[in-house]
């Protein structure tokens, strides 16, 4: 359908959640979008009925402090602000925040205050994109460039 899901989850409760995270392959992804991928994910859903018991389903964008989940993730947005969480300990920590550095293929890399981590990307738990000031003037630059200007 031209997107890209990001991230896949269901989370607990009564009843449970099915949050789908997706976005075009330009990085954009509107209401419409949701709209449009949860209306034809709900009828695949019911079809193939993967989940037993009672759900909602969640579609959503990424939002600009997103989750990074694949590898090239960690590379398409180095020169960001990053949290980290690993599964295991690294050097006597779980968590990790610095400037993103990009990949090596098998480490993120990650400058906390001129020290560079190397976090091994099979032991991370979970990583997003912390919001700052750079992060949201990128955001409206990269929206700007996508709306057309009215005259």
């Amino acid at each position: 359908m031209g997107y890209r899901v990001v991230r896949v989850r269901i989370i607990g409760g009564a009843p449970q959640t099915l949050q789908i995270m997706a976005e075009r392959f330009d990085g954009t992804m509107t209401v419409d979008d949701c709209a449009e991928l949860s209306h034809a994910v709900s009828a695949l859903l019911d079809v193939e009925d993967p989940i037993s018991g009672e759900y909602m389903l969640e579609m959503s964008s990424p939002g600009i402090d997103r989750p990074l989940v694949r590898e090239d993730d960690f590379d398409r947005f180095a020169g960001y602000e990053t949290k980290i969480e690993m599964i295991d300990m690294i050097d006597g920590r779980k968590r990790f925040r610095g400037l993103l550095k990009g990949s090596d293929g098998s480490d993120v890399l990650l400058d906390m205050d001129g020290q560079i981590a190397r976090l091994p990307f099979n032991q991370i738990a979970e990583a997003k994109l912390v919001m700052t000031d750079a992060l949201m003037e990128a955001a409206l630059k990269a929206q700007s460039a996508e709306t057309p200007e009215l005259h």
